[in-house]
C-alpha cells in the first residue's frame, strides 16, 4: 500500500501554473526523487503535501488518509527552522514537545536522533556556532523526532560541503531501508541517479515522466553513446568516422568524438576497425550509458543546468 499518493495535483499563482496536474505515488521503503531546475514546481508541490499550501484541485492521501496526515510525515524545507540561540539538544526537545512528546520518552528519541545525525558531540553547543552541513543535519533530525512514515526533504543538501552532503545521503538510505517513504526533491542529477529508486522528472509544473532510470531510457528511446578517444582529432575526421558507423548524431571536442548509437557492442568494434583503416591513432573507445541528464534534455530540449 502507498504511504502517499498525489492525483492531478494542480496550483496557480496569478498567471504562473505552478503545479500542472502532478500525479505519483511512493511506497513504504521507497526514494522518490522529484528531479528539475529551479522553479519546475517541487517545493510548491511539497508544500501542498505538507499542508503548508492549499491546491486549487487534485488530492494527497497520506497513509489510510485517517487521522492528522501531518503526524504521519516529517518535513525538511530548503530553509533551516532552527532556533539559533538554542543548543542541538535544545532545538530538538523544543520541536518534539510540539508532537506532543514528554519526559524520558523525548528525552531517548532526542539522544537517539543526534546520534543518527552525528551530532551528539555537539549536542549542547549553540545552533549559531553549527556550521551550515551541521545545522543540515539537525534540520533532519527535527523532522524524525516522530518517527514519521513519510518524509518529505526539499534540496535538503544546498549550500553544504561534499563531505556533509555524502552523510544527508547516507542518512536517507538508511530512512528507507528502515521502511519509511522518502520524497526528495533536487536539481543536481548525480543526487538523484545516487539515491532514488524511482525519479519523476518536473519542468514548468509538469510532471513530465517517472520511473526507474531504466524505465526512463526505454520510454524516451535513448541509445547508448561511443566515445572514441584519438590523437589529432578534427572535424572532418569525426565527420568521416561517424558516417562510417553510420551515425548522425555525433559531437568532437579535442580529441574525444561521441556519437549516439544502437548497437553498442557492434559499433564499438566498427568503430576499432574503422580507426585502424584510417591510420588514427586510437588511445581508448568507450561506451557511455544514457543517464538524467541526457534523459531531461530529451523530454524537455535544454540541459537541467539552464
Amino acid at each position: 500500500m502507498s504511504i502517499l499518493r498525489v492525483d492531478n495535483l494542480c496550483r496557480r499563482f496569478d498567471r504562473i501554473q505552478a503545479v500542472d496536474g502532478v500525479s505519483f505515488a511512493i511506497e513504504p521503503g521507497e526514494i522518490y526523487g522529484l528531479l528539475g531546475p529551479n522553479g519546475a514546481g517541487k517545493t510548491t508541490t511539497i508544500s501542498i503535501i505538507a499542508r503548508l499550501l492549499d491546491a486549487d484541485s487534485g488530492s494527497v492521501v497520506i497513509g489510510t488518509g485517517k487521522g492528522d496526515p501531518r503526524r504521519q510525515l516529517g518535513l525538511v524545507p530548503q530553509e533551516m527552522a532552527l532556533a539559533e540561540k538554542l543548543t542541538g539538544r535544545e532545538c530538538l526537545a523544543f520541536t518534539g514537545k510540539l508532537y506532543d512528546l514528554s519526559g524520558s520518552d523525548l528525552r531517548r528519541r532526542v539522544q537517539q536522533r543526534l546520534a543518527d545525525v552525528g551530532l551528539q558531540d555537539r549536542a549542547d553547543d549553540r545552533v549559531a556556532a553549527y556550521s551550515g552541513g551541521m545545522q543540515r543535519r539537525l534540520n533532519i533530525a527535527a523532522a524524525l523526532l516522530h518517527d514519521p512514515k513519510l518524509v518529505l526533504l526539499d534540496e535538503p543538501t544546498a549550500g553544504v560541503d561534499p563531505q556533509a552532503r555524502v552523510y544527508i545521503f547516507e542518512i536517507v538510505e538508511k530512512l528507507a531501508a528502515g521502511g519509511a517513504a522518502v520524497l526528495y526533491t533536487t536539481h543536481y542529477m548525480e543526487e538523484a541517479q545516487r539515491l532514488c529508486h524511482r525519479i519523476g522528472i518536473m519542468d514548468q509544473g509538469k510532471l513530465l515522466a517517472e520511473g526507474t532510470l531504466g524505465e526512463l531510457v526505454a520510454k524516451i528511446g535513448a541509445r547508448r553513446g561511443l566515445c572514441v578517444t584519438a590523437d589529432g582529432l578534427n572535424e572532418p575526421v569525426a565527420t568521416q568516422l561517424a558516417a562510417s558507423l553510420e551515425c548522425a548524431e555525433f559531437e568532437y571536442e579535442g580529441d574525444n568524438l561521441r556519437m549516439s548509437v544502437a548497437d553498442a557492442q557492434g559499433s564499438l568494434l566498427a568503430a576499432v576497425r574503422s580507426a585502424d583503416q584510417m591510420k588514427l591513432a586510437l588511445r581508448g573507445v568507450s561506451i557511455e550509458e544514457p543517464n538524467l541528464e541526457a534523459i531531461f534534455l530529451k523530454l524537455t530540449g535544454k540541459a537541467l543546468r539552464d
